[in-house]
């Protein structure tokens, strides 16, 4: 279990179980005594900052190196008010939160040193503030997303470690197996060969006892051996006389052209 109580900010995750109690609006600073003199340190936007008057303006929550485990609570992304997300270093596992894009405040957000897996969310590119990103030393995967504010983070070392990702500012550039939509179809195909395998395998099946039971029971019933041989070749000579009428049919319009 861990709590940080910075700013207003109750987050507890114990058993499985998450709450999120305090800043979820940036309209109304937490009131703390006047008379505090303690100062903290925050890390913002890769630096560290030592906060001593000024508690009631720090949006700020820093859990880095704190060997936490499990995913992300997506119960996080409803601190709209925050600023600061510094989550690194860390055992942090699963992915970031698909509407990593609500926390519209965020200026500085770092992931990095956890085992996240998975595609970075698209909705990461409408943070619109941010101007410090670290997502380095994960296990990202897919094409990094676009967006007006992304597009100014060009420092490639935010997605380093990241063995899977592609696209800009990377050197790796994405094929187009590397498409999200390409890969989450690759992932559907693997998983459906196996049922693919199988229901060939019922298909021969099926056709191999059908054919193989007919033919064993030609060879015990002499009376169907018999009927199957008529019936075959009353349908041969049925087919053969109806050729034979069709080419007496076109005999004289061939001769009027040969005139």
């Amino acid at each position: 279990m861990f709590v940080d109580t910075i700013c207003g900010v109750d987050f507890q995750v114990f058993h499985g179980t998450r709450k999120l109690k305090g800043m979820a609006y940036n309209n109304e600073p937490m009131p703390y005594p006047d008379d505090t003199e303690e100062g903290v340190i925050q890390v913002v936007n890769g630096a560290a900052l030592e906060y001593t008057k000024t508690w009631q303006l720090v949006m700020n929550m820093d859990l880095s190196s704190n060997k936490l485990v499990g995913e992300i609570p997506v119960e996080l992304t409803a601190l709209y008010g925050l600023v600061g997300l510094n989550l690194s270093n860390n055992h942090l596992s699963g992915g970031i939160p698909d509407n990593i894009g609500n926390m519209a405040a965020l200026i500085s957000l770092d992931l990095s040193g956890n085992e996240l897996d998975g595609q970075i969310p698209p909705s990461i590119a409408a943070l619109n503030f941010l101007s410090h990103l670290n997502l380095s030393n994960n296990n990202l995967s897919g094409r990094i997303p676009t967006g007006s504010q992304l597009q100014t983070l060009i420092d490639p070392s935010i997605y380093a470690g990241n063995k899977d990702l592609c696209g800009a500012p990377l050197p790796k550039n994405c094929s187009i197996h590397e498409d999200p939509t390409a890969i989450a179809k690759r992932k559907y195909e693997a998983t459906d060969e196996p049922n693919k395998v199988w229901f060939y395998m019922d298909i021969t099946c099926g056709f191999a006892t059908g054919f193989w039971g007919v033919i064993v029971v030609l060879m015990l019933k002499k009376q169907w051996r018999h009927k199957l041989f008529i019936f075959a070749e009353e349908t041969r000579v049925k087919i053969h006389v109806a050729l034979l009428v069709r080419v007496n049919k076109l005999k004289p319009y061939r001769s009027l052209g040969c005139k």
